[in-house]
């Protein structure tokens, strides 16, 4: 009875907080389907391209933001005081080291691609990780209470707000300034919704007592999370750099308006799994219960979705963002198809992370990294239709492998009565 209750209510949890993310996301959906649209016919595919190099590169360098986030997640109750402490001037680090070698990788970039346009932009978005330390820490709590229609709250208001921007920086003839200008009002926003709904304020001394501790955590998030940006924006890199930036427009054009709602709902997901898997990590009864719970969620909500979007991309992409694009349908349509492995495979990654085999994630990353990358540099000798056929078919058979293995390992290495350790 008590296993039953604790199960219902965790997975009430779970649905109520995708229901919020999915809620938010939603409607950022709506107003970035304006954006897209008006990109689309006010831009040309030299201008996707140079927006798609700069954003990676931000990607990129947004992958070391939530590292010490998951560990506030994760850690036990006794230990969170002293963890958040730690966390704000770890922080204050990182993200003053992030915003140093963004800028700095804007120049080296700018000469690999032979265009000086990419520098500016870069360190202009750089700025925004100056904001981030003072409320890391509250936004890292509010997740571990699983508060996420805050979350929600911060995605909608942030959303609405750059898409707007956007929007009207676009017709005004900003060009790709258009989608870069609006960045610098995304963490004022996210910085007072997180300060406004949680009460954790830091110490005024400096300390990094048990720094040894949130590192030692956090560094194979760190280097899982950029194999898994390396993964998402290999196939721009290398069409960017061997094909041009017009071929990587056409790609990132195919990519955003066939995988973006794919990649929203894997972002909900991903965002509502990890807090719920670790509520019920003391136990691994209820823990395989609430994961393959999970799965069968996930199958439900993405599989539809990528089916339907692909069968409807040659009649909308015409219509919605006009003949120019035509081209792009095969592409985005393979790349649609490829999404629908991908929260699995996130899924499988989260349940290591919650039972402390990050070792076993970061392996699995290395090798599935290395066996794309070089797929890909393969496939681009034959254009970029060829690169969009391997991403589709190194996701399709290998995610799924991995996610069946990783269930195999966690589940069947223990009797159901083991207590996870804390």
């Amino acid at each position: 009875m008590v296993i039953n209750r604790l199960k219902w209510k965790l997975s009430s949890q779970f649905v109520r907080n995708m229901g919020w993310l999915g809620g938010a996301e939603l409607v950022n959906r709506v107003f970035r389907l304006v954006t897209t649209i008006t990109l689309a016919r006010l831009l040309n595919s030299y201008d996707y391209g140079l927006i798609a190099i700069i954003l990676i590169t931000h990607d990129f360098a947004g992958t070391f933001c939530s590292a010490i986030d998951a560990k506030i997640i994760q850690s036990p109750d006794k230990d969170v005081k002293v963890l958040c402490d730690t966390a704000y001037w770890m922080n204050w680090i990182l993200f003053i080291a992030i915003f140093i070698l963004q800028c700095a990788a804007a120049f080296p970039l700018a000469w690999f691609y032979k265009d000086n346009n990419v520098v500016l932009p870069i360190c202009f978005i750089a700025l925004s990780y100056l904001l981030l330390p003072i409320g890391a820490v509250q936004s890292s709590l509010i997740r571990r209470e699983n508060r996420l229609n805050i979350i929600a709250l911060t995605n909608v208001v942030q959303g609405i707000t750059l898409n707007i921007a956007t929007i009207v920086l676009a017709f005004l003839g900003f060009g790709i300034w258009s989608v870069i200008l609006p960045f610098g009002l995304a963490n004022p926003i996210w910085l007072i919704i997180n300060l406004m709904n949680h009460s954790w304020r830091p110490k005024k001394s400096f300390t990094l007592y048990k720094w040894q501790e949130v590192a030692g955590y956090s560094i194979n998030i760190i280097v899982v999370e950029f194999l898994n940006k390396l993964r998402a924006n290999l196939d721009y890199l290398i069409v960017g750099k061997f094909l041009g930036f017009k071929e990587l427009g056409l790609y990132y054009f195919a990519f955003n308006a066939g995988l973006g709602i794919s990649m929203n709902v894997l972002n909900v997901i991903v965002s509502s799994l990890f807090p719920h898997l670790c509520a019920a990590r003391t136990n691994l009864k209820q823990l395989k219960s609430t994961y393959f719970s999970s799965l069968k969620t996930i199958a439900l909500i993405v599989v539809p979705i990528v089916l339907l979007q692909s069968s409807l991309a040659p009649f909308y992409v015409p219509i919605i963002f006009g003949q120019k694009w035509i081209p792009a349908i095969p592409i985005l349509i393979l790349i649609c198809l490829s999404a629908m492995s991908r929260p699995f495979a996130e899924a499988a990654k989260l349940l290591l992370l919650t039972v402390d085999r990050s070792r076993i994630a970061l392996a699995w990353n290395l090798i599935f990294t290395l066996v794309f990358a070089i797929s890909l540099l393969v496939a681009v000798q034959w254009g970029v239709l060829a690169v969009a056929a391997t991403v589709l078919i190194t996701h399709i058979v290998l995610l799924p492998l991995f996610t069946l293995w990783t269930g195999k390992y966690v589940f069947g290495r223990s009797t159901d009565n083991m207590t996870m350790s804390s």
